[in-house]
């Protein structure tokens, strides 16, 4: 089954990685959707129906942990598996993302084994 994906990250080169990772990482992917923080990828949200969204968590505008929240508000959004992809160093930021329901997290620069080890059990 083919995976609609959301990446929703300010660096418009990180996303274009992000999409060959998932190549690389064997994902089969259907639809690619990219926004460049928070506020984009909720309007996606309103527009497209995605079954998994990979987003950094330090952004402009909206940042990953607020949008995280957002999406988990929503009863329409809320069962969507959110992994958080971060150069965040301090572990408070990841924890809290993960208590918010994140369904994981990978720390920058990532490689294709993570990405794929990550998304085993979740899609």
């Amino acid at each position: 089954m083919a995976l609609d994906v959301l990446l929703v990250d300010d660096s418009a080169a990180i996303r274009k990685i992000l999409q060959r990772v998932l190549n690389q990482a064997e994902v089969p992917l259907g639809v690619i959707y990219e926004a460049g923080d928070g506020l984009e990828a909720l309007e996606s949200l309103k527009k497209n129906s995605v079954d998994l969204i990979l987003s950094d968590i330090n952004m402009p505008n909206m940042d990953g942990i607020q949008m995280l929240s957002a999406i988990k508000a929503n009863d329409a959004w809320k069962s969507i598996p959110v992994i958080m992809i971060t150069t965040e160093g301090s572990q408070a930021k990841v924890m809290e993302a993960v208590s918010l329901g994140a369904a994981g997290y990978v720390r920058k620069p990532f490689t294709a084994d993570q990405i794929k080890e990550k998304l085993t059990g979740i899609i």
